[in-house]
């Protein structure tokens, strides 16, 4: 077992995003999120639409991908799709604006106001900025200084 370049698992996902995100939105989803495990070669598909992922979809999406990868030489073991589940990463613009006056849960790369992370009601998103409803302060926060976001889910 050899060592493997984490730059190359990073740019061997990025290649899969392009891959898959046309292929996917062709289908009418949306790719979320892609987790690949190097050593067991466990790919997980995270996919979404707007009034939700049902089992039939996961079917439909998992058997045309491993058609895609057959056709695309993409070495796998075992191919997982999912919905997001409640706890939905959040990653792109267009995310922020559709989730807007939900609940989130962020994490900044550079802290603001002395805090990296925060739980509020997304109000806004709009020019790389997003408004968070902080216990009845409004803040802006830069998108690019998101690290990491998701829903809080809803019981």
């Amino acid at each position: 077992m050899g060592f493997v370049s984490p730059f190359f698992i990073c740019g061997e996902v990025m290649a899969l995003y392009k891959l898959l995100e046309p292929t996917l939105a062709g289908m009418g989803y949306e790719l979320v999120e892609i987790e690949q495990m190097a050593r067991g070669k466990l790919m997980r598909i995270y996919v979404d639409k707007p009034d939700g992922i049902t089992v039939d979809d996961c079917v439909l999406i998992s058997n045309h991908l491993s058609r895609l990868f057959a056709v695309e030489n993409i070495d796998y073991s075992r191919l997982e799709v999912s919905s997001p589940g409640l706890d939905r990463l959040l990653r792109k613009a267009s995310d922020f604006a559709r989730f807007s006056g939900e609940k989130v849960k962020l994490k900044l790369c550079v802290a603001l106001q002395g805090q990296r992370n925060f739980v509020g009601i997304l109000r806004e998103a709009n020019n790389g900025v997003l408004k968070l409803e902080v216990e009845g302060l409004m803040l802006d926060i830069e998108l690019g200084n998101v690290e990491k976001a998701r829903l809080v889910p809803k019981f």
